[in-house]
């Protein structure tokens, strides 16, 4: 059942002053104290109501407070129950195949703002007819995906063998099965409780989520891979509900015209970047063990992820895409912006 709100329609068929000020609900499913809503989400509504004179006001609203869960986010926007927020198109495995391609395992470099400029290149070349739904103001990537277990640091293959490790999203899930590990597909929400609980013995995700997860408190270890490439990556939207973009005033739309597209996706992933750099500063201050893989045994995991590539190509294939094309145009645009 959907949540009905007043629309700018309506209030604009309500006073003539209301189609000038307007106040935007966002929506995200994460702690405002994370880094993407700290060093993004906040500033770009602050931008948004300064450049437009306080006429439009953006509210956060973290932690699905207004209704839903995180892999609904697209449809919650889409029909309106919220004027706009963050997607994970890979919460819904399936729907948006094609976003698949920049979350192929070392498919992106480590740094969250090269890989979310390339996220927007490809975007607006594959995905803009899968996003048609809604009016996508930035897409974008955040910075490596880490190991983190409640155990000491791996450093051979064998030692991820067996264990229930949380994975993001479809192709970071295949990676842990070739890696050995049970996968387990889950949204970040439900991450520390399954740790707390016993469900998992740790999971991939990034730096910059370790803080507002606690785990510093919940896991022991947290392991890179070495070189360039990250290990797996997750991909993003920032998007706002259609009808309500357009039936904002033309010098309206201007301001959030202004802060979309590349700039937008950029700083999107630089938020993540400094991100990272915080929260890998409080694991160590925490005394957890802070590692990274050799480049043989990471070679190893890279020649897996390439299993998973040519897996995902054939897959494509068979669902009448061109697989190939599809990952080379992804790397191309990750190589635009090394």
């Amino acid at each position: 059942m959907k949540i009905i709100y007043a629309t700018l329609a309506a209030a604009a068929l309500a006073s003539p002053l209301a189609a000038q000020e307007v106040t935007l609900r966002f929506q995200h499913f994460v702690s405002p104290a994370s880094a993407n809503p700290t060093y993004f989400m906040q500033p770009w509504a602050d931008a948004i109501e300064a450049q437009s004179n306080g006429r439009i006001k953006v509210e956060l609203y973290p932690f699905m407070q207004l209704g839903g869960a995180a892999p609904n986010m697209y449809d919650l926007i889409a029909d309106g129950a919220v004027d706009g927020g963050w997607v994970i198109p890979g919460y819904q495995p399936g729907r948006f195949p094609e976003a698949e391609a920049l979350e192929l395992p070392f498919m992106t470099s480590k740094s969250g703002e090269a890989a979310s400029m390339a996220a927007w290149d490809y975007t607006q070349a594959y995905l803009m007819d899968d996003f048609e739904d809604v009016h996508v103001i930035a897409a974008h990537m955040h910075g490596p995906g880490i190991i983190h277990l409640k155990g000491d640091a791996p450093e051979a293959l064998s030692d991820l063998s067996g264990l229930n490790l949380r994975g993001p999203s479809r192709p970071a899930t295949l990676l842990l099965d070739k890696l050995g590990a049970n996968p387990v597909g889950m949204p970040v929400p439900a991450f520390p409780e399954a740790l707390a609980k016993g469900v998992l013995d740790g999971g991939v995700i990034t730096w910059e989520m370790s803080p507002s997860l606690k785990l510093d408190e919940l896991t022991r270890s947290h392991t890179d891979v070495a070189g360039d490439d990250a290990l797996y990556n997750l991909y993003f939207i920032w998007a706002m509900n259609k009808a309500v973009y357009a039936g904002l005033p033309d010098d309206l739309k201007a301001v959030i015209d202004a802060n979309s597209g590349m700039m937008a996706s950029a700083w999107a992933g630089r938020a993540h970047d400094t991100g990272d750099a915080v929260g890998k500063a409080t694991m160590t201050e925490a005394g957890n063990q802070i590692a990274e893989l050799s480049p043989e045994v990471t070679d190893q995991i890279v020649a897996l992820g390439q299993e998973v590539t040519a897996d995902w190509i054939a897959e494509m294939d068979g669902k009448g895409f061109d697989g190939a094309a599809l990952v080379e145009a992804a790397r191309a645009a990750v190589t635009a912006h090394r």
